[in-house]
């Protein structure tokens, strides 16, 4: 690439013939033949030239407002000084956080708003510039977070997608917890690879920990793929020798758990294809002109209900959509049935569409469109907690899924024939994955017992329910599951230091957690169960922190990295193993995001970008993002209104 020096100079030839270097301000000469001169000189001048815009740097200071760190502080006031390289790093990272093109840059009205606003900013950079400064800030970005993760056990997730050029690109993103006891994403790898193969994925992952010197892998969470089979076997056979390992990646595998409840779901839904059809095509009637909302609506404004947001459509393949789409449609029930005598094109639309086989929604319909929703939205919220990227999701795990698992086995005793056959179908698929808990990856029950508001009391609590008390399965369980995090704990006792001075007996308190419906109910059966239970004296960190049952006030929020990083020093050995069981990610929803990223970038009018470039503009994006403050809330509002939104406009 050109230097970056040609940004404050032009190439002209002498009346000699020979090449020129003329400054873009004081128009001072200088040789500049390739093969006879560098650059050093053009390089020194710069720096030195009175009329350079940057020289500002030490002549008279203006004053500005800073934004504190902590945002109820406000804002405080500096001193600052004009730089032109801080003003044309700003620009470049504009285009990258903003998802602009180059050629942004270049255009009039921008350099018309620079004039005014920074007039001193000339000549404003041009789209050469700016890309050589997105390659700038891509290295030093990437070199500051090599240093943060260097030394580190990291979780992975990883994805592939094709882009809009027909290229094949791996997402590949570390997780970890910080020092401070942050949770940290970061994507390290957003490359181009020949195929979707699992050899060819699994190679691409090993030179991109190799280039990043990263040599201890804690786990890869990756979807339902087969071939992520293989890549996860390559990874075991080539990384087994890493000075990092874990237990020889007995547990590297880690499935994604949005993915199987994608699955489980899906099956269900086969069961109620044709109420859903029929519930969609209505909506999409609606949905289909300006005067039919309006009909609409007026059937609603008579039946008096709320008309604030109407129907949505969904997206077929995505059933939390459809689920959004039958949660907003059974509330105007009455008005679908009215709409028939106040439109008489309405059930012609339905005559028109395949053959006659559809048919208006009736009472039938509606009936399991209610069932279906209340049944539903327990895998909706626990898939958006599932794919949360925010915060720690693994301790969630289990306790999403023995409701979910406890309410498919209720529902198959149920005396409902249409929940009767969902639940059945949805339990087959779930056992192909999870089983009877024995397929789980057993670091998620780790994860569990790592939470000091369940530990392993719960997971036995659990287990008693689910196998309806036969003591053998349930003890079986949780042997296996003491076992695994005993094994963890020597393993990590051999690498850090480890607190032996433990209290004696300890009587046990009753946990008090704030939750709802279903969650009340359970974590009061839970309580009722620790009764009467008590801790003897322990030996390690690990028999201490077992044998403890700690109390938390009602209504007080719990944060788990807060517990650990204020007990870090009470349980060293276990906090490490907390810091990186805790670190896990359950989803690949934040390598699949990046797509979204990528998506947008290449569009169809910026389809022509190297594959290198989409790297660092991705990666760079979301190193420089990483630094932003970000309303966790807002964040998930903002996604689901989308979702909503884009589906309500197919």
């Amino acid at each position: 690439a050109p230097s970056s020096v040609w940004d404050h100079f032009d190439k002209v030839i002498g009346e000699d013939g020979k090449r020129r270097a003329v400054c873009k301000y004081c128009f001072k000469e200088y040789m500049a033949d390739s093969r006879t001169h560098g650059t050093s000189n053009l390089r020194s001048h710069t720096p030195n030239c009175k009329q350079f815009p940057n020289n500002d740097k030490d002549g008279q200071q203006t004053l500005s407002f800073k934004s504190k760190q902590n945002v109820e502080e406000g804002v405080e006031v500096v001193a600052t000084s004009f730089s032109f390289d801080a003003c044309k790093r700003a620009l470049a990272e504009m285009v990258i956080i903003d998802e602009l093109p180059f050629r942004f840059v270049e255009g009039v009205g921008f350099k018309r708003f620079c004039n005014v606003a920074v007039p001193k900013f000339t000549p404003i950079p041009s789209r050469h510039t700016i890309a050589r400064e997105v390659t700038n800030i891509f290295n030093n970005e990437r070199d500051k977070l090599r240093r943060l993760m260097k030394g580190r056990r990291i979780c992975f997730t990883t994805d592939t997608w094709t882009s809009i050029q027909n290229l094949c690109y791996m997402c590949l993103t570390a997780h970890f917890i910080d020092d401070n006891w942050k949770l940290q994403k970061r994507i390290i790898n957003f490359q181009q690879v020949e195929d979707h193969k699992g050899e060819t994925l699994g190679r691409k992952i090993e030179l991109c920990l190799l280039e990043w010197n990263i040599d201890s892998i804690f786990t890869v969470t990756v979807d339902n793929a087969s071939s992520n089979n293989l890549t996860i076997q390559y990874l075991r056979r080539n990384t087994k020798d890493w000075k990092g390992t874990i237990l020889e990646h007995e547990f590297l595998h880690m499935r994604c758990c949005a993915h199987i409840l994608n699955l489980v779901v899906s099956d269900g839904l086969k069961e109620m294809d044709d109420s859903i059809a029929n519930i969609r095509l209505a909506v999409r009637y609606v949905r289909s002109s300006p005067n039919r909302q309006d009909a609409f609506k007026k059937c609603a404004a008579y039946l008096k209900l709320v008309t604030t947001a109407l129907v949505c459509l969904d997206v077929p393949t995505r059933w939390n959509s459809t689920y959004l789409m039958l949660e907003a449609a059974e509330k105007f029930e009455k008005a679908f049935n009215r709409l028939k005598y106040e439109d008489s094109n309405f059930e012609t639309y339905f005559k028109d569409v395949d053959s006659g086989i559809r048919r208006i929604p009736n009472e039938e319909d509606w009936k399991k469109c209610r069932l279906f929703v209340r049944f539903l939205k327990l895998f909706y919220l626990a898939t958006k907690k599932f794919s949360g990227s925010l915060f720690v999701t693994s301790n969630a795990f289990y306790k999403e899924m023995f409701k979910i698992e406890s309410t498919i086995n209720q529902l198959i005793l149920d005396n409902d024939d249409v929940l009767c056959t969902m639940a059945m179908s949805m339990k087959q698929k779930f056992n192909k994955y999870w089983g009877d808990g024995n397929k789980i990856n057993l670091l998620l029950y780790v994860a569990v017992a790592l939470d000091p508001t369940k530990k392993i009391a719960y997971l036995e609590f659990c287990f008693t329910n689910i196998f309806h008390g036969e003591k053998r399965k349930v003890d079986e369980m949780v042997n296996k599951i003491v076992s695994c995090l005993t094994r963890l704990y020597n393993h990590y006792a051999t690498i850090y230091s480890s607190n032996e001075s433990v209290s004696r007996v300890t009587e046990v308190e009753t946990m008090v957690i704030d939750e709802d419906d279903l969650d009340s109910q359970m974590e009061s059966q839970f309580n009722s169960y620790l009764e009467g239970r008590f801790t003897s004296g322990s030996k390690s960190e690990l028999d201490k922190y077992l044998g403890e049952v700690e109390h938390f006030a009602k209504n007080q929020t719990f944060e788990i990295l807060e517990y650990w990083k204020n007990n870090a020093t009470k349980y060293r050995v276990l906090s490490q193993i907390a810091k990186d069981v805790l670190a896990m990610p359950i989803s690949t929803v934040v390598s699949e995001s990046a797509f979204s990223t990528g998506g947008r970038i290449l569009d169809p009018f910026c389809s022509s970008l190297a594959p290198s470039m989409v790297e660092a503009l991705v990666c760079t994006q979301n190193w420089l993002k990483s630094n932003l403050p970000i309303s966790l809330r807002q964040a998930m509002d903002d996604v689901e209104e989308f979702e909503q939104y884009d589906s309500g406009n197919m």
